[in-house]
This record gives structure tokens, sequence and C-alpha cells, in this order.
């Protein structure tokens, strides 16, 4: 999501004339994935009953997790909550030195939500040169589901309970290209299955341009195995949640959306600087035990 390995794409001012392509991305993914019609209810219910933690607040994403001494400087700041990438082989910081079951527990300690990102593999037609290198395959639904799986090990290693959210990074790619737009759906529509059905939320993070519009679409066309929570990138600075023009007002509520509204800025609490992307959160988060 950040930093110049893990750079965002924000896509603006390409949309014109995307509204055809789009409908034949969602019918080819459709297709391609043998999924079947459902009825495309407008608002998902309150996941609180159905075991969510949600957290309503300001949160930041940093390529490596900080460490406790900087949470516990952070204190001083309005954030109480902070994306980690925990998984994925699509990972720009992949060694996460702080990233153990000790940091889970004293993030908790000290009253700090933690949302859990797997970066996996990437759509083909990727924006970003530095995920090229990790394509989606052939089979693409069963490739999601492969690492859906491995999703959830890797939340379980850092002992997170059933009923968190975990999400899934999908990093900008082009619609247009609509056989690749549909293999990248068949892929996260796979990712979304194994997760829910060993008992997790899954979530969805990419640009409101991109990943974000192609899903909304999907689920106008009434497409199953959709995200429970959906994480839009759009840099405009001006934080909201519900305001997003790519997502139906209806849609992906209640506690259900961030918006990650501004990112790669220098920020310092407590004598402690990080990069950071800012978030506006009310979603679910990471249960720890």
């Amino acid at each position: 999501m950040t930093r110049s390995k893990q750079s965002r794409w924000q896509l603006t001012g390409w949309a014109t004339g995307l509204a055809a392509a789009m409908a034949t991305a969602v019918a080819g993914a459709t297709a391609v994935a043998g999924a079947t019609p459902a009825a495309s209810a407008e608002a998902l219910p309150d996941p609180r009953p159905l075991g969510a933690k949600v957290f309503k607040g300001w949160a930041f994403d940093t390529c490596h997790a900080p460490s406790l001494a900087t949470l516990r400087a952070w204190n001083s700041s309005r954030y109480r909550a902070v994306g980690v990438y925990y998984a994925g082989r699509g990972r720009a910081c992949a060694s996460q030195p702080n990233l153990t079951v000790s940091w889970m527990r004293g993030v908790k300690s000290m009253k700090w939500h933690v949302l859990p990102i797997f970066v996996g593999s990437q759509s083909p037609c990727v924006r970003n040169t530095n995920k090229k290198h990790v394509p989606i395959g052939g089979k693409p639904f069963s490739q999601g589901q492969a690492e859906g799986k491995d999703a959830v090990a890797r939340a379980k290693a850092l002992s997170l309970k059933k009923r968190s959210a975990l999400y899934l990074d999908m990093e900008a790619y082009d619609l247009k290209r609509t056989s690749c737009a549909a293999k990248t759906l068949s892929f996260i529509r796979g990712w979304n299955r194994e997760v829910r059905s060993r008992g997790f939320f899954p979530g969805f993070y990419s640009s409101a341009e991109s990943g974000v519009r192609h899903v909304e679409q999907a689920r106008r066309a009434g497409v199953h195995d959709l995200p429970s929570v959906m994480w839009f990138a759009r840099w405009n600075g001006k934080p909201s949640l519900y305001g997003e023009s790519t997502l139906a007002k209806s849609a992906w509520k209640p506690h259900r959306r961030i918006h990650q509204y501004r990112g790669n800025v220098d920020v310092t609490h407590g004598g402690r600087t990080l990069r950071i992307d800012r978030n506006k959160v009310d979603a679910p988060v990471a249960i720890i035990k």
C-alpha cells in the first residue's frame, strides 16, 4: 500500500467509458469461475452479532510493523489501529522482525487494534511494476482458495482468533483488459470463499478506481463470494467512509468500510517517525488471543 516498494497507484481520470468494459469483465468472471447469479443484497447485516470486533476511528498502515515502543510513543496520537503486512508472497516488506505473537499481545494490552493485510498473488495486468513477479496463474479460483488457506494459517500462527478480519491487498490493475479482470475477480472470490469458510471475515483492499470498482460491479451483477469488508484507497485527503463514488451508499454497511485517504506521509509522535498511509475505519479488526 505504501513506500517505494509497496507503492499505491492512484488511478484517476481514466474511468470514462469504463462501464461497458466492466460489464464484460464481470460477465466473464462469472463464466470463468462457474458462478451463479445471487440476489444482490443492498446492505449486509451488522457484523458485530456475527462475532466481529468492530473498530471505529483512525488507523495507519506502514510497511514494517512498528515496535511496541513506537506504538507506545504514538499513544499521544489520535490513531488506535495499525495495518500490518502479516503474510503473502507479494509482500514488499517480507521481513517483519516485530511481528510475533508477543507483539500482537502487546498491542492488545495497549488497547491498539490490528488490521491484518495479506499481499498474495496479483492481477496479471497489475499496474505496479514491483508486483508483476507474483501473477495469478491459470487456475485463479483454486489458487485464491489455496492462498486463503495460507492466510488463515498464518493468522492463527500469530494468535488471531476466528471472527477476525483478514484483508486481501490487490494492487491496481487494468480493468479494460477484460480477460485479465475476470481472472483477477475469480482469484478474489476463491480467497474470500476459503477465508470465510474457515471462520474469518474476508476483507478487500484496492484502489477505488480499480479493484473496488470491479467488486462493486460484481455485487450489482449478483456474483457470489465477495468480500465482507471494503477497504478503498482514494488519496484525496478527505476521509469519507460512505461518500465514495464507486460504491453504492447502501453497500458494505454497517461497519464494513475503511477509507485510505492519504498515503506515503512522514508523521512523528512521541519522538518516533513513521512513513504511513492514513485511514478512517468503521470495520472489523483482528481478535487477538
